[in-house]
């Protein structure tokens, strides 16, 4: 259990240390993404290329793999459809993120910068995500054992 704990606090580690040090912290910077008609930056671009070579690479271990290191099995989803749950928060997500220029984990990450805003989107994605489990009161995703 403790093994599983320290990986995945490693693991988070690791990601925040490279959304700060590619910028991806910087709302400006993915707003400027976002501006293909304006002053594009494709920086985030190459950040998300990037970031396809190591999950490429996990995903070719994992399919040789029996199960993770660290539990005693992979926990995919079961629904592989995309329903009206899955379509209403990508839009949610995009929306948010084209307006403020931050998703959870860059905000996350962020919060080391000790800037306001990056403390405000933290306050209100948490208080989004206590208002839909009391609202909705939907359990969370089932997944299925490979």
């Amino acid at each position: 259990m403790f093994a599983r704990i320290l990986a995945a606090v490693a693991c988070g580690l690791l990601f925040g240390a490279g959304l700060v040090v590619s910028d991806m912290i910087n709302p400006a910077r993915v707003l400027a993404f976002l501006d293909i008609t304006g002053n594009w930056d494709p920086s985030l671009a190459f950040v998300m290329g990037g970031a396809l070579i190591p999950s490429s690479i996990a995903y070719l271990i994992r399919n040789k793999r029996r199960a993770p290191v660290f539990d005693t099995t992979f926990h995919v989803p079961a629904n592989r459809k995309p329903d009206g749950r899955l379509v209403g928060g990508a839009v949610l997500f995009g929306l948010g993120w084209g307006l403020v220029g931050l998703c959870p984990g860059p905000a996350i990450a962020a919060l080391t910068t000790g800037r306001w805003e990056a403390v405000l989107f933290v306050a209100a994605m948490l208080g989004g995500m206590i208002a839909y489990r009391f609202t909705l009161g939907r359990p969370m995703p089932t997944y299925a054992s490979r």
